[in-house]
């Protein structure tokens, strides 16, 4: 575990921060900007789960929540790999399980409804995929190689992000039907 005994170090002032190897990066380094936006959306689900979402979609929040620290040490370790295969099968398993009783969606859905914080959640997460990627193409994947002199990127890290904005909107699309709030459907323009 890690114990936060000191919030502030004062070691970031010029604009530099470390990686968990300790190696020294800028805080525009695209691992720390891919980071960022995982703790974006990691704190947007902890907004959605307040909002009284049903037990069992918190229960697989509080789980991707956790498991998005653990995206965040792939990002920030060169050749890390936290994220395992299992991880996107559990996400994977949840997408099916939730989805199973949805009605098929004939349209783009509309963000909004009781769903609509886990839909902002989403949209957030797939952010960190789209900055997860800038990372793939500059440092590589793991399996790959590196590149710039950097270990790659955990590829499951990628697949991870990728299979949780689907497991969120899915899990939008079912509180709002236990919720009784009728989806709204996109109507293209005419």
């Amino acid at each position: 575990m890690v114990n936060l005994t000191r919030i502030y170090t004062k070691l970031g002032d010029d604009g530099d921060t470390r990686l968990a190897d300790n190696s020294v990066v800028a805080k525009t380094d695209v691992r720390i900007e891919a980071c960022g936006v995982v703790d974006e959306a990691n704190s947007a689900i902890g907004v959605a789960v307040e909002t009284g979402l049903p037990p069992a979609v918190a229960a697989v929040l509080a789980s991707v929540q956790n498991e998005l620290f653990d995206v965040g040490a792939d990002l920030t370790t060169p050749g890390g790999s936290t994220i395992t295969p299992a991880s996107v099968t559990r996400l994977e398993a949840w997408c099916d399980e939730f989805n199973a009783d949805l009605p098929v969606a004939r349209s783009f859905v509309l963000p909004g409804g009781a769903g609509g914080w886990v839909h902002l959640a989403r949209a957030i997460v797939r952010r960190a995929e789209r900055a997860a990627w800038v990372v793939a193409d500059e440092v590589g994947l793991t399996s790959d190689g590196a590149l710039s002199g950097m270990a790659g990127l955990n590829p499951e890290a990628l697949r991870y992000l990728n299979r949780a904005s689907d497991l969120l909107f899915i899990l939008a699309r079912h509180v709002n039907q236990v919720s009784g709030v009728p989806e709204t459907l996109w109507q293209p323009s005419e």
